[in-house]
């Protein structure tokens, strides 16, 4: 997961093979659970999605 205040806009991408300091590594249940706060856009550019067992789990990052 990375994000850009200017534009108001959170990703949610592949885990990359190195890590980098400014993106957040997301397991699949949340990552699939992300909200955004009003007024922002989430642009989900996983290449697979999946729904997590038993239920979406929540990561919400109103407020955050």
């Amino acid at each position: 997961m990375s994000y850009a205040y200017a534009d108001r806009t959170v990703w949610l991408e592949d885990l990359a093979a190195e890590a980098h300091p400014m993106v957040h590594d997301l397991c699949d249940a949340h990552s699939s659970g992300v909200r955004v706060p009003n007024g922002w856009s989430l642009q989900d550019h996983r290449s697979a999605r999946h729904a997590p067992p038993g239920g979406p789990a929540r990561l919400d990052l109103v407020g955050a």
